[in-house]
């Protein structure tokens, strides 16, 4: 039961992170930025990169991040304003096609090998009976450090309440005197270093490729739209249903049911549990789990 739980808790903080870069930008910017996934991918390998100049890790995840989010800002500004003015089908249409660019940038100047950071081999920690890795715990904790510090941002501070506001009623903000287009930028920018610190937290624990962003983009889509597209908060919890249903999914054996010792469904099918989830949910709350003002696309 321990290792369950361990193993829920690090599948959601694999999707989470990324989901709430998600729907952060979508309460701002009105469309589902795909290109954001490809962030996740983005980040560890800039991480890495820094890290082999001889940079201390701290230090090299946090440059990439900041760089991510001088990137995401810089696509918003170039590419997606522009294609808004067309619709927000239009703007999403072109993130996905941004995010395709990245995936072949990366291919042809990291190549299609997998990559490991560079952290000592020790012996695992005994929590409760289950084996947790030192890379597992530093990921664990870089997801829960980014979703206080979010928390505090968006409820304790000024730049937050200016955040949740433009959200709301974007107009009425600009009314009370609030930029709002710094405030899209602001929340741009957390967007692309939630993005890429996500990422990064996933290629410690096992290994970095190209595939890393697309293999999060569908978990990362149920859990910010089973959260109520729009809603970090809400993502959050999006993350752990999808994760509880994956995990749960891979747990349980079903050879009983089938006269066998032993039959556990392939890994390449356990997604398909957190979205038969997505499914019902979205049945009786089309706009998930948390009503939020922002509508989807």
């Amino acid at each position: 039961m321990v290792q369950f739980f361990v193993d829920l808790l690090l599948r959601a903080g694999d999707i989470a992170l990324v989901a709430v870069a998600l729907s952060a930008g979508y309460s701002l910017v009105k469309f589902p930025n795909i290109a954001l996934v490809q962030c996740a991918t983005v980040g560890p390998f800039l991480a890495y990169l820094v890290a082999r100049s001889g940079i201390p890790f701290p230090a090299a995840v946090m440059v990439a991040c900041l760089a991510v989010g001088v990137i995401a800002v810089l696509l918003n500004v170039l590419v997606f304003e522009r294609l808004l003015k067309s619709g927000s089908a239009i703007a999403m249409i072109g993130s996905l096609a941004v995010g395709m660019l990245f995936t072949a940038a990366l291919l042809i100047t990291a190549g299609p090998d997998s990559r490991h950071f560079d952290f000592p081999i020790t012996a695992p920690f005994d929590i409760g009976g289950s084996n947790v890795t030192q890379t597992q715990l530093i990921s664990l904790a870089m997801s829960l450090t980014a979703f206080i510090l979010l928390a505090l941002l968006l409820f304790f501070t000024d730049i937050g309440r200016c955040m949740r506001a433009t959200a709301a009623n974007p107009d009425l903000a600009r009314a009370t005197g609030i930029d709002a287009r710094l405030v899209v930028r602001l929340i741009i920018f957390l967007s692309g270093v939630l993005a890429a610190l996500g990422g990064t937290g996933i290629a410690i624990k096992s290994e970095l490729n190209i595939l890393l962003g697309p293999d999060l983009m569908l978990p990362v889509f149920a859990a910010a739209i089973l959260g109520g597209l729009g809603n970090p908060m809400g993502a959050i919890f999006g993350a752990l249903v999808i994760s509880f249903a994956e995990t749960l999914a891979a747990a349980v054996n079903f050879g009983p049911l089938a006269g066998q010792p032993f039959l556990f469904i392939p890994v390449n099918y356990i997604a398909a549990a957190s979205f038969l989830i997505l499914v019902v949910a979205l049945l009786f709350r089309p706009y998930g789990l948390f009503v939020n003002e922002v509508k989807r696309v």
